[in-house]
């Protein structure tokens, strides 16, 4: 016990340094008198207190060493030796310790396989605890043993953790199978036969690894996808950050094997495209003879719909891949959606800049418009590292074109001041490069790059030469002045590359400055032996043209340096010499070469054509590693060309399971299925509907809230397998009234058993139920019926039919027979719960099986637009802005100000009140909005104003659809004689609409938004500001939300949704003691969020 208080006094005396535990570090006592033997015995009695601790009976000090060891291993300290003690506790009823212990065999099992071996049978043992962390940790070693014997066990074990009811398992397993594919690729068909299982798989958990584990071992075989490829595109959202970027990357690679391009100019994206009602028969019958126009394929469409929203995510890598997936395979007028967010990584640390400024340049190189409008962002900061300053530097020479060109040219001339030499170098580069694009500044460049000849800077310098070289090459007759100057800078520079490029440009054109450049050759000639080699070899080349044009000046300086050369020490130089020599001098040896000697030497050459170092990676997929560093790195798979012919799309549908036979064992019943299957078919049509709402983006009604920024994250919400999922049912009297009103719907489902299988389009009034997690898949795949949203142009062309089926629905209790009250449990119909009113229940509740009663909970009774329903504002402000002025008016002045109302033109639309003034002494007419408006930019213009009479005012409204972003909407203010351009910035609070909804409605949305969708800040209230009036009115007039009622004083609450998309906002004060209040906002739209948490910030501090 003395040795290991002892042992136990040092580790606790070193604390956290880096060399507690290593090999003979331990401190040695300085009052022992075996000191000098103690140096040595160190070794011997490393890690022995652990080793004591792990063979004690006593769970606690097992416990703690296994932590000790555990953070050793963390810090990077080698512990293998501790392997035997460890392993021996593979088998303790310790919970704790056991996880401990499997966390220090993954980590060396591999080191130490033969007494790994040794505990195989207590791994199988494990594989079947009932602890589902252990079944995955044991797993999880066996899999890390590297040694071919145990290939059958893990092969077994693997099969049937793929079959495990964790999801986490599951996990686990598609993990092993790329390491046992790495062990033995020979298992590859039992390997795939196991992916093919876990890929229908409906848990997010188990998604991306699965899918690592397809890339990894079959990434050929793109037939396993079809099946699924429509469930991953709806479990996106939901999957961890790690599996979406492997996703989207395998969803990539497939879109491109079996969609065509959307690159053409015929082509027809929006997907619920219907021919015209009004259309003749000859106008039909001539577009047939015509060449079919493209059609994007729906699943095309639902692949780029549901990735969108992750360009909102916290994760670099998936915004990163969600750009390069928009890239590959979007149409092209759809790829700027993406510029904002890889705009918005820049502000990341430096590593993440390299990579999106990689990506940025490449793109920049063939779509200059995507970039143009965020050119500030590219500027160079002064804490920028070089590499980062490079890039910038490239893609802002790749966005140079005449219009901006002034610009660039002035923060350029900033550049080649700094103190990078490097990057002053780069600039100067860059400056030649944007001479050669753009032909109308290519003077304006060649003189400043002149002046920079007489920078005291000689890297400045040098690099100038060498650029001007290269523009003179496209015109020298014009520029001899430039070369006479270059030629008196030769002794005052020493860079050998520019001094190489001077020497060339006189040779080059040595006819149009003949008196110098034989004085050149001669200060050269004095030089020579001292020069470095490329210079050399350029004086060579000089000698020998001037030998050429002026023979009778330089005939002797031309052998002189011939015999310089002849005996250097530099090969290539020796080599040189000969041939010039051979070639310029004839003699008898001397070949018929030397009559082509001036055509040899003194031929035309080429300018040469600078372009960017970024223009030929686009051959590799953007935001691969391949990409990065510019070559095809091992394990790179290629994107294939798009498909000529479009591939069936029918392999993508699924066929319907029906769930009878999954729940006759535990129902006690057979026979009958034939209500059941009329119940899933109005299910199933009703989550149809709903898809087919989401496609059409109808949004129209308040019930609505399927944008495109969220219709993705709706559908994959009902996949998703989550506690949260399952806990609907706030109390338990509102289960049973969701039992009650299920048993009554289900009565009504009997009546419609015999309809044909047909999908209705509801009216907008009626409220759609949404389908839960257990319900919303209709088949092992997780994929909705094939006759429900296998296309959406089945959608369209089934929804003429809506009509005629609807009649028949309205009225399902009069078709209901007495006997069909009492029902099996599996034919709970999952009806619109609006369609009767709910009154007492008179009938008896059949029993429900538990397995029923969580898929009940797992539903939500009452969709979110039956809570929210759009409210009056609470506060309008009343102070205008300036939206054009008296003076740039030309008598014109234009106000306005945001009426926070819902839009009568369209509901996305913000509507704008603008107050028009005619401050001048004539008449004004034909006052209206400019015909052509921005690119991106839907306004509802007014009316055209005739004629505004001086002094009057007249007041107008507008609709703006700001597309949830706060940047400024620009547009023309016009009259009949003059256009101006005017801009409305919104703030971020008039973006929303406030809504109404009840305290209990607010906490359960707040439960769907947290993590990402959550931003928070503590503040202190000013003195005037702690009653519920100035709080709520000053909440009220920074956004435009309503007032949700609260229990308590000290916490208010505020609700609202976003205009364009109709993402919900909640907004939560709570005052705490000493004046302080937390604000946090919940919604889907984190960047507004943000936004609006600091002008709320800035509203209740301020006194």
């Amino acid at each position: 016990m003395l040795s290991m208080s002892t042992n136990n006094l040092s580790y606790n005396d070193q604390g956290g340094a880096d060399s507690s535990l290593e090999i003979g570090q331990e401190t040695t006592p300085t009052t022992n008198t075996g000191a000098g033997f103690g140096l040595f015995s160190t070794d011997f009695k490393k890690n022995d207190d652990l080793k004591e601790m792990l063979e004690n009976n006593k769970e606690s000090l097992k416990l703690e060493a296994m932590k000790r060891i555990v953070g050793l291993i963390a810090k990077g300290k080698n512990a293998s030796e501790l392997f035997p003690a460890v392993v021996k506790n593979v088998a303790s009823k310790n919970i704790e310790l056991k996880k401990l212990v499997y966390v220090y065999l993954v980590r060396y099992a591999e080191e130490q396989q033969d007494l790994a071996l040794l505990s195989i049978s207590t791994f199988q043992r494990a594989l079947k605890d009932p602890n589902q962390l252990i079944r995955a940790s044991a797993l999880r070693v066996l899999s890390s043993i590297r040694v071919p014997i145990i290939v059958p066990i893990m092969m077994l074990a693997i099969k049937e953790a793929a079959a495990d009811m964790s999801p986490y398992v599951r996990k686990t397993a598609a993990h092993a199978i790329q390491k046992l594919y790495s062990l033995d690729p020979d298992q590859k068909e039992h390997l795939i036969e196991v992916i093919e299982k876990l890929l229908k798989d409906k848990s997010t958990l188990v998604a991306g690894s699965v899918v690592m584990a397809f890339e990894e071992v079959c990434p050929e075989r793109i037939d396993l996808i079809h099946k699924n490829y429509r469930k991953l595109c709806n479990l996106l959202v939901d999957v961890e950050e790690w599996g979406q970027v492997v996703i989207i990357s395998m969803l990539t690679r497939y879109a491109r094997t079996q969609f065509i391009s959307p690159w053409r100019e015929d082509g027809v994206f929006d997907e619920n495209s219907e021919r015209a009602f009004y259309e003749s028969d000859e106008e039909k019958t001539r577009d047939e003879t015509d060449v079919k126009p493209y059609m994007m394929d729906p699943d095309h469409r639902l692949l780029l719909r549901n990735t969108k929203p992750l360009l909102q995510s916290r994760n670099t890598a998936v915004v990163m891949s969600v750009a390069q997936l928009y890239w590959h395979l979007a149409p092209t007028h759809e790829v700027n959606i993406v510029t904002k967010s890889l705009v918005r990584l820049l502000r990341s640390h430096r590593e993440v800049q390299y990579i999106v400024l990689q990506n940025i340049a490449t793109m920049s190189i063939q779509r200059k418009g995507m970039f143009e409008p965020y050119m500030k962002s590219f500027y160079v900061r002064s804490t920028d590292a070089t590499h980062i300053k490079s890039l910038k530097l490239e893609i802002l020479t790749n966005l140079a074109n005449e219009a901006n060109i002034s610009t660039i040219l002035r923060e350029f001339q900033t550049y080649v001041k700094s103190q990078d030499k490097r990057f002053a170098a780069g600039t100067i580069q860059a400056i030649g490069t944007c001479a050669t694009n753009i032909s109308e500044v290519t003077d304006t460049c060649l003189n400043g790059l002149v002046l920079l000849l007489s920078n005291r800077d000689e890297t400045v310098v040098a690099e100038s030469v060498v650029v001007i070289k290269k523009l003179l090459q496209a015109q020298p007759t014009q520029h001899s002045d430039i070369i006479k100057h270059m030629a008196r800078l030769l002794d005052n520079i020493a860079v050998p590359m520019a001094r190489a490029s001077i020497l060339w440009l006189i040779g080059e054109y040595c006819e149009r400055v003949p008196k110098i450049a034989p004085d050149v050759l001669r200060k050269m000639a004095k030089s020579f032996t001292s020069e470095e080699d490329i210079v050399k070899l350029q004086t060579v080349n000089l000698a020998a043209k001037l030998y050429l044009t002026n023979s009778k000046q330089t005939k002797l300086l031309t052998q002189y340096i011939l015999n310089l050369g002849k005996y250097d020490q530099n090969y290539d130089i020796r080599d040189r010499t000969r041939f010039i020599r051979q070639l310029i001098v004839p003699n008898e040896k001397s070949g018929a070469l030397s009559k082509y000697a001036r055509r040899i030497l003194l031929a035309p050459k080429p300018a040469p054509v600078l372009q960017s170092a970024y223009k030929d990676r686009d051959r590799y997929q953007l935001g691969t590693l391949s990409h990065t560093i510019n070559t095809k790195a091992s394990g790179y798979l290629e994107l294939s060309d798009w498909p000529t012919v479009a591939p069936d799309q029918s392999v993508r549908n699924v066929e319907v399971i029906e769930p009878v036979k999954e729940w006759a064992p535990s129902l006690g019943k057979t026979g009958k299925s034939k209500p059941a299957k009329s119940s899933d078919d109005k299910f199933y049509s009703d989550s149809g509907e709903e898809e087919e709402d989401e496609k059409k983006g109808s949004e129209t009604s308040s019930d609505d809230d399927d944008d495109s920024s969220s219709s993705g994250s709706e559908e994959s919400d009902s996949n998703a397998e989550s506690d949260e999922d399952k806990s609907s049912c706030q109390s338990s009297s509102d289960c049973e009234k969701s039992s009650s009103q299920s048993d009554k719907s289900s009565s009504e489902s009997e009546a419609q058993q015999k309809k044909k299988k047909k999908k209705v389009k509801k009216p907008p009034q009626k409220k759609n139920v949404k389908p839960t997690s257990k319900d919303s898949d209709s088949d092992e795949n997780g994929n909705i019926a094939k006759e429900t949203s296998s296309s959406s142009a089945e959608d369209s062309s089934d929804s003429g039919s809506a009509s005629a089926t609807d009649s028949d629905s309205e009225h399902p209790k009069s078709k209901v027979k007495p006997k069909q009250e009492v029902k099996s449990q599996n034919q709970v119909s999952l009806l619109d719960l609006d369609d009767f009113t709910p009154g007492p229940v008179t009938q008896t509740r059949p029993v429900l099986s538990p397995s029923l009663l969580a898929d009940l909970q797992g539903l939500s009774l009452s969709n979110i637009s039956s809570t929210m329903q759009v409210s009056g504002p609470a506060f309008v402000p009343e102070k205008s802005l300036n939206l054009l002025h008296r003076m740039t008016g030309k008598g014109l002045s234009a106000q306005y100000q945001f009426t926070r109302q819902p839009c009568l033109y369209q509901p996305t639309m913000v509507s704008v009140q603008i107050s028009l003034t005619n401050t001048s002494d004539h008449h004004l007419e034909h006052i209206h909005i400019g015909e052509k408006s921005p690119t991106g930019l839907k306004i509802h213009s007014f009316n055209t104003i005739e004629c505004l009479e001086p002094n009057a005012t007249v007041t107008v409204s507008m609709g703006i659809d700001f597309n949830d972003s706060t940047q400024a909407a620009n547009f023309l203010l016009c009259t009949n004689e003059n256009q101006f351009s005017v801009s409305i910035q919104p703030a971020v609070g008039d973006l929303f609409l406030p809504v109404t909804m009840t305290e209990q409605d607010f906490r359960k949305e707040q439960g769907k938004l947290l993590g990402m969708n959550e931003c928070s800040a503590t503040i202190t209230v000013a003195a005037e500001n702690p009653t519920s009036q100035p709080m709520s009115r000053r909440v009220a007039g920074v956004a435009n939300v309503g007032v949700v009622p609260s229990g308590h004083d000290n916490i208010h609450r505020f609700a609202g949704k976003t205009a364009c998309s109709g993402a919900v906002l909640l907004v939560t004060v709570e005052v705490r003691e000493s004046s302080t209040a937390v604000i946090t906002i919940n919604t889907e739209k984190s960047v507004m969020g943000s936004m609006l948490l600091r002008d709320l910030k800035n509203a209740l501090t301020q006194a």
